[in-house]
């Protein structure tokens, strides 16, 4: 069986970071998603409001370098979960679970929307997974030396 999905949007306000009982750490976000027609009537474009939840690493991960209104692609599989509202009565919600997110602005469109919180190393378009290795070959920015100098952009003798 196959299921996997890959949603863009905006995020509806600021991740926050919780931890479970076990202290295993877990995110929540909304992306507001357009949809690619306009309506009939409206001639507008709808939206839908797309629930997502990371755990672990990925859960650090957006609630580091995500805010409200950031451009983000969530990669994962769908899921349905039963609950009981205070009535008793049983509910059902579709959420994606992510595996990955990605930037899907510039760092320009992130600063110039005042929802730029730091960017990880190079301000590349990087992800991380729960597979415990980062995407894209980029790693977030640390303390520590990366093993990368910085260029400066005056130099002329750049080889290519």
């Amino acid at each position: 069986m196959l299921n996997r999905i890959i949603i863009m949007g905006r995020l509806v306000r600021d991740p926050e970071l919780r931890t479970t009982q076990s202290g295993t750490p877990v995110t929540s976000f909304t992306l507001a998603v357009d949809r690619d027609f306009k309506s009939r009537d409206s001639g507008e474009k709808s939206t839908d409001f797309i629930d997502v939840v990371a755990w672990r690493q990925t859960a650090e991960f957006v609630c580091k370098y995500f805010a409200k209104g950031r451009m983000a692609v969530a990669e994962g599989r769908l899921q349905i979960r039963e609950w009981k509202d205070r009535d008793g009565n049983n509910r059902r919600t579709a959420e994606v679970v992510a595996d990955n997110v990605y930037f899907a602005d510039s760092k320009r469109d992130a600063e110039s929307a005042g929802s730029y919180t730091g960017s990880p190393a190079y301000g590349g378009a990087p992800a991380y997974g729960g597979s415990g290795s980062y995407g894209g070959g980029y790693a977030p920015a640390s303390s520590e030396p990366s093993g990368f100098a910085e260029i400066d952009d005056q130099d002329g003798d750049l080889p290519f």
